[in-house]
């Protein structure tokens, strides 16, 4: 009798041991009620409730959840069907808003964010809802998270996960696209011959004035070249007019400018007479020409002579 007695009271006992020790995990928060009266919330770790009299009524992660918003129709402000669905990342803040100011706050952010996703889309035209979709995720974020504070939910983001038009629609995009490809094409091609033909031009610009530019230096080194030569022939017979009117100037100058005077003579004679085309006609007195080479060097005494007054 009073092991059995034992075996009762080891039993009850341990039910009153397990019933009161409670092991709340990491990232969790569970939700005791005394009495069906809200009583505390119970943090990760070991914690004790009153057997019989506590119970655990709620269990709740507070880790991140992603949450997948089923698709849905929405109509854009151009008139057009749009196939949107997303997904939504939320997390449990306050243990205890969670359990009593939702029945079911899951189902609560679910059917808000798709709510709010047809008023945002309502609100664009077709072209818009492609270019806008972090404006589109924003909106929905901040509309959500705004009713989502008196569940003790925090919405973190809201990820649009595709835009499906009618077939049609895609149809008609895809021909625009085309389009707008084939124009960007003929733009490029045009502006292509366009540089082509500027460029050609240049060139021919530059071909035209590098060879007039060569033509210039051409004919300003011929004359350069010319005005030099000239100079140099006329420098040499200064000099060489230079010496000879020296030379004459030095003692014997004069007879040997009149015996030369007479060599030219009697050797232009001699050619002429050489000639078989050529008559010559001699003067009948020679002192005639004697007279000649006379006032010859007459002529070569008053300009030797000048230099000497001067």
């Amino acid at each position: 009798m009073d092991v059995a007695l034992a075996v009762i009271v080891f039993v009850v006992a341990l039910i009153f041991i397990v019933r009161s020790i409670k092991v709340v995990p990491q990232q969790s928060a569970w939700v005791v009620e005394r009495l069906g009266k809200y009583q505390a919330t119970l943090g990760p770790g070991l914690n004790f409730l009153v057997p019989f009299v506590d119970r655990v009524a709620y269990r709740h992660s507070l880790k991140e959840i992603p949450l997948d918003v089923p698709s849905q129709v929405c109509i854009t402000r151009d008139n057009t069907q749009l196939q949107v669905d997303g997904i939504l990342y939320f997390q449990v803040t306050d243990p205890m808003r969670a359990s009593y100011g939702s029945s079911n706050y899951i189902m609560a952010v679910t059917q808000l964010a798709q709510t709010s996703l047809r008023s945002v889309i309502g609100k664009l035209e077709l072209d818009k809802t492609f270019e806008e979709r972090d404006t589109i995720n924003h909106s929905i974020v901040t509309a959500i998270d705004e009713a989502a504070l008196n569940w003790g939910v925090k919405v973190l983001r809201y990820e649009i996960k595709d835009l499906t038009p009618p077939k049609d629609i895609l149809h008609a995009m895809q021909q625009q696209i085309t389009a707008e490809r084939e124009k960007r094409g003929l733009i490029a091609a045009s502006e292509g011959k366009r540089q082509e033909q500027i460029n050609l031009a240049e060139g021919q610009r530059q071909a035209f004035i590098a060879k007039s530019e060569g033509e210039k230096q051409a004919q300003i080194n011929n004359a350069q070249g010319e005005a030099a030569a000239i100079t140099s022939v006329a420098e040499a017979t200064a000099d060489a007019i230079s010496r000879i009117a020296a030379a004459i100037r030095q003692p014997g100058g004069i007879e040997a400018v009149q015996l030369r005077v007479a060599e030219k003579a009697v050797d232009s004679y001699g050619r002429v007479a050489a000639d078989a085309n050529t008559t010559l006609i001699v003067p009948s007195n020679m002192t005639e020409v004697s007279a000649l080479i006379t006032s010859a060097m007459k002529m070569v005494q008053v300009g030797g002579a000048t230099p000497t007054n001067r």
